[in-house]
């Protein structure tokens, strides 16, 4: 049986992929950032679950020498762990884009910094980073989001280069908005006295919340395609694009230019 190890297990997309890896014969390395949350794991025998923390080395370090411990291989490393922060520039906070920044391009870097000596040794090995739409296009409210899942792209990118000679495989996964707990748990900046900021903050959030509801089977054509890549990894570097939105947005952006592109966001999106 192949091994796979998910950042960010507990909940959203990251269980979901361990719970179909499992259910079709993979063991699953699910990390959580407090041991508690394994529990959604409790009686599943192909999941285990250690205690890891991306945005510190030394929890990864940590975690490392105990999945290693207890797996002689790991064949894929997805990593899923992310936040979201929907703020004006004015109005963020160090502490928030401290966060984002720690968590969705640093946690990246960290893990695959950490595990690449694993791969190289094995002379094999898979990392599918996961990134977003907001990685291939830039939207209204995105600053600090998209920016990390764009730094995602460039790193992996990157990164790939220096791994080809040791059979080591890297890709990117774009999607939009799933039906997941994501947008419920992205952080916002407060209602200011600023009404222009306010309108826009809500048309986003609304815009954003009706793409979730809407796109019903979005979630389980990512797991499947998760899965895939992992069966059939890419040699040279890949990013790979799910469902209607993230695909439109990607060939609409590449075609139309970032002049068009901007103009319409803003007529259809803001109403300018």
């Amino acid at each position: 049986m192949k091994t796979i190890l998910i950042t960010g297990a507990s909940g959203g997309l990251g269980k979901e992929t361990a719970l179909y890896f499992a259910n079709h014969h993979w063991n699953v390395i699910a990390t959580v950032i407090t041991i508690n949350e394994a529990e959604v794991f409790t009686g599943i025998e192909s999941i285990w679950c250690y205690e890891l923390d991306v945005t510190s080395q030394e929890s990864i370090e940590k975690a490392k020498t105990a999945i290693l411990q207890d797996h002689k291989t790991i064949d894929v490393i997805v990593n899923n762990a992310g936040i979201g922060y929907r703020s004006f520039v004015e109005l963020s906070e160090d502490s928030k884009i401290d966060a984002i920044v720690d968590i969705n391009w640093l946690g990246v870097v960290k893990m695959c910094r950490a595990f690449i000596p694993v791969f190289r040794q094995q002379n094999s090995g898979q990392f599918i980073n996961i990134s977003s739409i907001a990685g291939l296009v830039n939207l209204p409210l995105g600053s600090f989001y998209h920016s990390t899942k764009q730094a995602v792209e460039s790193f992996s990118e990157c990164m790939a280069y220096e791994l080809m000679e040791f059979n080591i495989s890297v890709c990117t996964v774009q999607f939009g908005n799933a039906p997941t707990n994501f947008q419920k748990n992205v952080v916002k900046s407060e209602p200011s006295n600023i009404a222009s900021y306010n309108k826009m903050m809500d048309s986003i959030s609304e815009i954003l919340n009706k793409k979730s509801t809407k796109n019903a089977n979005l979630t389980q054509d990512i797991v499947t395609k998760l899965f895939d890549i992992a069966e059939n990894p890419a040699k040279n570097f890949r990013r790979y694009t799910i469902g209607f939105d993230a695909n439109f947005m990607k060939y609409f952006r590449r075609f139309a230019g970032y002049r068009l592109f901007n103009a319409i966001i803003r007529r259809k999106v803001l109403g300018k």
